[in-house]
């Protein structure tokens, strides 16, 4: 009888979007019973995606304070190519205890493993997960489950070295009902949490649909994708 874990990487093998690898990873983190996972990655023309169970608040304040210049996690894992456990990264400098520090209010988890993927073109992704717990549960949860996220962090790029595949064959891929949903009401000054009130959807899932949007557009951030939607006719305002 195969185990949880192997029966989600079979599972994981069939994903065909971002909402199927977003509720892989929300099937996941009931799986491992941990706080949350993310996956995030950099395409071959410097576009980002990602899915995962981080708050929509955290999201939009780690992009407003511009955490990525100095989040040990993205700079430690970016020299590195192996799995490293957060304990064992720099974050002695002011900058980064500050990150910790307000990391910790929005509920990202006190430990963490992440597991930095290459892509053949350069892309670069990030698989993590986190959790709040005690370091002698954690070690003891990194020694058992290490080998499976590694392979489940590798089942992740793949799919979205696919994906990004796909969205590169050229124009006319288009938006599903859902996705033109959401970009109209975006176009027309409607808030996110008034989006997703609008449509009957979580934020977490809202997110999912702007970020596929952005994906198959080719868009830098969501008003780039909003403009692109536009001028290519996909919804009309």
């Amino acid at each position: 009888m195969k185990k949880p874990l192997e029966r989600f990487q079979e599972q994981l093998e069939t994903a065909e979007d971002l909402q199927d690898l977003q509720n892989s990873s929300e099937h996941l983190t009931q799986l491992l019973k941990v706080d949350h996972v993310v996956y995030h990655w950099v395409s071959t023309k410097g576009q980002q995606y990602g899915c995962g169970t981080y708050s929509d608040a955290w999201v939009q304040r780690y992009i407003d304070m511009d955490y990525l210049r100095v989040d040990p996690v993205i700079l430690g894992c970016y020299q590195r190519f192996h799995p490293v456990d957060w304990k064992r990264l720099d974050w002695s400098s002011k900058s980064a205890r500050a990150f910790r520090k307000d990391a910790a209010q929005y509920g990202v988890g006190n430990q963490g493993f992440s597991v930095p993927v290459r892509g053949p073109k350069g892309q670069f992704a990030l698989f993590t997960v986190s959790h709040n717990t005690d370091d002698d549960t954690w070690v003891k949860f990194t020694n058992t489950y290490r080998r499976d996220l590694i392979l489940i962090a590798y089942g992740f790029n793949q799919k979205a070295l696919e994906f990004e595949g796909a969205a590169q064959k050229g124009p006319g891929q288009g938006l599903s009902p859902r996705e033109v949903d959401a970009m109209t009401l975006l176009a027309v000054g409607y808030s996110r949490a008034q989006v997703a009130q609008s449509l009957s959807i979580s934020e977490h899932t809202l997110r999912v649909y702007i970020e596929s949007a952005r994906f198959k557009l080719g868009a830098m951030n969501t008003t780039h994708a909003v403009a692109r939607a536009m001028s290519q006719g996909f919804i009309v305002v």
